[in-house]
């Protein structure tokens, strides 16, 4: 693994609770890892959304906050950056991502429009269908095979997207996503050949592309070191590229961003980023803050810059993989190959003897937190599993899986460790673990405030369906 590229200056103490105490919060949270409080939690890989830790620059920025609740110099900073790094002349400020993707799907996404994308995540989808359209995932088939070696796992089916937008044309496609890497896929990147095919077809049906940016850096390292045409090129030429063939994008800056909460929707054309402004207004702030204190604006602007540096992608993306390495020499079954931002484990194969229907990747992740106190996130039929409002038919997912997501510039190899060799006594047990099912669950985005209880006894056959 390459030399760290930052030292340590702040340290946080970080306590290991027993295994009674992680069962009682296991308990109070009805099994739901999001509802444990923090302070439990031992190795918390639950997501990298907000939870990196911010350098020297970014703090010392952050006492530079100009708190004018319009026109704050902040803003001309991150407005600066992100027209010099996307190349989009229209900079709106929002809170978070999601806040980007409801004010971009509230203007362009109307009742029966159907959205493309490689895989929409949660929040994305959820936005899409609020609006009333349908989110569809076109990612290339070597997605499906966990154990395919394909470089470019994010790529889109070109097939299916040309026979998805000659079908229904403009008019019932208003916009196309792509995520960078891909998410849902296990943090897989997208070729710029790839994406540049995508542009094209969409571009000959007046289709505009937008693009979520969140892990927009580590895309371009993967581009650079996987896409042999542009090997040795700078971080910053192929983003440039990459945002060259996109009308907009929305940004959570709490991934790539390297800050804390945050993020933006940066577009070309004037006449939509004015609608937009107006929704703005009344929804997240004034256009100039969006939702957001100056000082975050300044950690925004500042972590934009520095995750463009090489020698720091090159240590986050070794970090990962180190430890998918660890795990796969213990046997564990996990995601190939390793994405930017997390490795993914396949809980189906984990745990083979707990039926989909009660859910083990929910029963894997509850059962690593209570083994050590790391918590990760299940995604698979509690994020994204849904019942046919028709027949009844419970609709999964294709995969089962848990993903162990590493907060940027926070963890140190010791950490990885622990994480991989409480894995590993975990794996040698796992007949022991059980499955779950739901207590109680919400309509939309379920995975955040569901409770759960042991799954009873064996489940009496159901009819499911695992969706293509």
């Amino acid at each position: 693994m390459p030399l760290p590229p930052y030292k340590i200056k702040v340290v946080e103490p970080v306590l290991v609770w027993g295994r009674e105490t992680r069962l009682e919060q296991a308990r109070r949270a009805g099994f739901n890892l999001f509802q444990i409080p923090a302070r439990f939690v031992a190795v918390d890989l639950l997501t990298d959304s907000g939870t990196s830790a911010m350098s020297d620059r970014q703090w010392a920025g952050m006492m530079r906050g100009d708190e004018a609740y319009a026109g704050s110099d902040n803003y001309y900073q991150l407005e600066q950056a992100v027209r010099q790094i996307f190349g989009f002349r229209h900079v709106i400020p929002t809170h978070q991502g999601r806040a980007a993707e409801h004010l971009l799907f509230s203007v362009m996404v109307g009742r029966d429009d159907v959205i493309p994308s490689n895989h929409h995540f949660d929040t994305t989808r959820a936005n899409i269908e609020v609006a009333g359209g349908e989110a569809v995932d076109l990612a290339v088939e070597q997605t499906d095979d966990l154990g395919s070696q394909h470089p470019f796992k994010g790529n889109i089916d070109l097939a299916r997207a040309e026979r998805l937008v000659r079908e229904l044309g403009r008019d019932r496609v208003p916009l196309a996503m792509i995520t960078l890497t891909d998410n849902t896929g296990g943090g897989q990147p997208v070729s710029l050949e790839n994406l540049t095919a995508y542009h094209r077809l969409l571009d000959e049906h007046g289709i505009p592309l937008f693009i979520d940016a969140c892990r927009f850096a580590e895309n371009a390292y993967f581009v650079r070191e996987r896409e042999g045409a542009h090997a040795g090129r700078s971080i910053l030429d192929i983003t440039a590229d990459t945002f060259s063939l996109a009308e907009g994008c929305t940004m959570s800056a709490k991934k790539d961003g390297l800050a804390n909460i945050g993020g933006f929707l940066a577009l070309r054309e004037e006449a939509l980023a004015r609608k937009i402004k107006e929704r703005l207004v009344l929804y997240e702030g004034f256009e100039t803050y969006g939702g957001l204190a100056g000082r975050d604006l300044e950690a925004v602007a500042i972590g934009l810059r520095e995750v463009v540096d090489e020698h720091y992608l090159a240590h986050r993306i070794e970090q990962v993989a180190y430890l998918g390495e660890r795990l796969r020499e213990n046997g564990i079954p996990v995601l190939v190959p390793f994405g930017g931002h997390a490795i993914y484990l396949d809980a189906a194969a984990f745990l083979p003897h707990v039926p989909r229907e009660l859910y083990p990747g929910q029963a894997l992740a509850v059962a690593l937190y209570l083994e050590s106190g790391i918590r990760s996130v299940e995604i698979g039929g509690v994020m994204f599993g849904k019942k046919d409002p028709e027949t009844g038919e419970l609709l999964l997912p294709r995969h089962e899986l848990v993903r162990l997501a590493i907060p940027r510039r926070v963890y140190m190899t010791e950490h990885l460790d622990f994480v991989a060799e409480s894995l590993a006594r975990l794996h040698e047990r796992r007949e022991e673990i059980g499955g779950f099912e739901f207590e109680y669950q919400a309509d939309v985005l379920r995975h955040f405030t569901a409770r759960f209880r042991p799954a009873r006894s064996a489940p009496k056959p159901s009819k499911i369906s695992i969706e293509d």
